[in-house]
């Protein structure tokens, strides 16, 4: 995404944020990183994960929430217990939008359709921190 591409507000209640960074997670995984401008209590994440690719497999470990939503193309997320038990798996697509607050200890995995990326949203309450998330896989 070019700087003239990079958000200047956020959600239905149209926030004013500020880009901060992009982080590369993985291949075919980038996380544009904003801080809210009147919000210091969260912050978000804009991650692009690039056709047949998925994030990696990761356990929220802490914080108090950590909302998942849809922004554009085509995918899935999974969100299951640390046993392996499904909670929810979501396609997402333009007919299908939404968001899924995913709990501490919970774990989750955003996967893009083979032929159409996918970009999603990531709210951290509080903001995110080193440790907040623990990957068990590429």
């Amino acid at each position: 995404m070019s700087d003239s591409e990079k958000l200047k507000a956020f959600g239905q209640e149209n926030a004013p944020v500020h880009y901060v960074e992009t982080v590369i997670v993985k291949d075919g995984v980038a996380c544009d990183v904003y801080s809210f401008d009147e919000d210091n209590t969260r912050d978000l994440a804009v991650v692009t994960v690039r056709g047949g690719e998925h994030t990696p497999l990761q356990k929220v470990l802490s914080g108090v929430t950590t909302t998942e939503g849809y922004v554009s193309g085509r995918g899935a997320l999974t969100v299951s217990t640390e046993d392996g038990q499904q909670i929810a798996h979501v396609d997402f697509d333009e007919n299908n939008q939404g968001a899924i607050v995913v709990e501490v200890g919970q774990i989750m995995q955003w996967t893009a359709h083979p032929d159409e990326d996918l970009v999603f949203y990531e709210v951290c309450v509080p903001p995110y921190e080193d440790g907040r998330f623990e990957n068990l896989s590429e």
